[in-house]
């Protein structure tokens, strides 16, 4: 695609998309918009605004306002001394969050609800999951599973001390009472 220009040279469209702009602290979406390098500035084309659907202009003496059926009116903006209107407007950028693991057994762990190196590579040895590769036992723990699963020593086969007489010795707990209620409506 190529774009003719007041002075009938030609540009060649790089490529075509859609922009999200601010106006007077509004976001506005236009569609269909060219990319071309070559230019110095941004332009609108009013034409092509007024072919839009739902999208109005008014001209009046210098005057060129935009409205929309639904939201009404958009934006104003006066003509300048080379017969352009302009619009002060920013490019709102989007925004992408991207993460890279480096460890592919921890991502896959975490993907499966921290399931264990062995049972991701049943799954993978079966072809259970398509997309799952052969995982390898990384050194490095991961700390939600050892947050959920508490360490217990086991118990001893012979008692160091015995009480010898009544409450003496007395194990209690002492957690508690828990926060959330039970859903039974118990407190522990």
């Amino acid at each position: 695609d190529t774009v003719k220009l007041g002075d009938d040279s030609r540009m060649n469209v790089m490529g075509k998309g859609n922009l999200r702009l601010c106006i007077n602290e509004k976001i506005h979406f236009i569609t269909c918009v060219y990319f071309i390098p070559g230019l110095k500035t941004n332009l609108l084309s009013l034409g092509q605004i007024q072919q839009k659907k739902n999208i109005a202009l008014l001209f009046k003496n210098d005057l060129c306002k935009v409205y929309h059926d639904g939201k009404g009116l958009l934006f104003t903006t006066h003509m300048s001394s080379n017969r352009m209107y302009k619009i002060k407007a920013t490019v709102v950028m989007p925004e992408c969050f991207q993460i890279s693991a480096k460890d592919k057994s921890q991502l896959w762990h975490n993907r499966y609800a921290h399931l264990s190196i062995k049972g991701l590579n049943i799954l993978s040895n079966k072809d259970m999951v398509k997309g799952l590769p052969a995982l390898v036992d990384s050194d490095e723990k991961c700390v939600d599973c050892l947050t959920g699963k508490q360490h217990r020593d086991a118990f001893p086969k012979q008692a160091i001390w015995r009480a010898s007489s009544k409450l003496e010795l007395v194990h209690t707990d002492i957690c508690g009472p828990i926060a959330p209620k039970s859903n039974g409506g118990n407190r522990h």
